[in-house]
């Protein structure tokens, strides 16, 4: 089996333009960003919820479990100021 060394180099143009570009998608588009952070906060909360359980749960069922806890609390959230400051929405 060979390896191959592929040695690229990447100038500092290159990754302020990809800086940039992320930068304005992220103003754009805040639906990627809320995953990507329930994502990281359910690292925290899966290992939790599989402690809790004494491992009767499999990771990925505490994975989900989890997850499905992280929607419903977000949608408590939201309902509650739905209901107490209509006029924003």
């Amino acid at each position: 089996m060979k390896f191959f060394h592929l040695q690229r180099t990447i100038s500092v143009s290159q990754i302020s333009e990809a800086i940039t570009e992320i930068w304005c998608q992220w103003r754009k588009q805040k639906l990627p960003l809320y995953l990507f952070l329930a994502m990281c906060f359910n690292l925290v909360v899966a290992p939790v919820v599989y402690a809790a359980t004494s491992e009767q749960l499999t990771r990925s069922q505490a994975w989900g479990v989890g997850l499905l806890g992280l929607v419903t609390v977000g949608l408590s959230i939201y309902l509650f100021f739905v209901m107490f400051v209509p006029e924003k929405f």
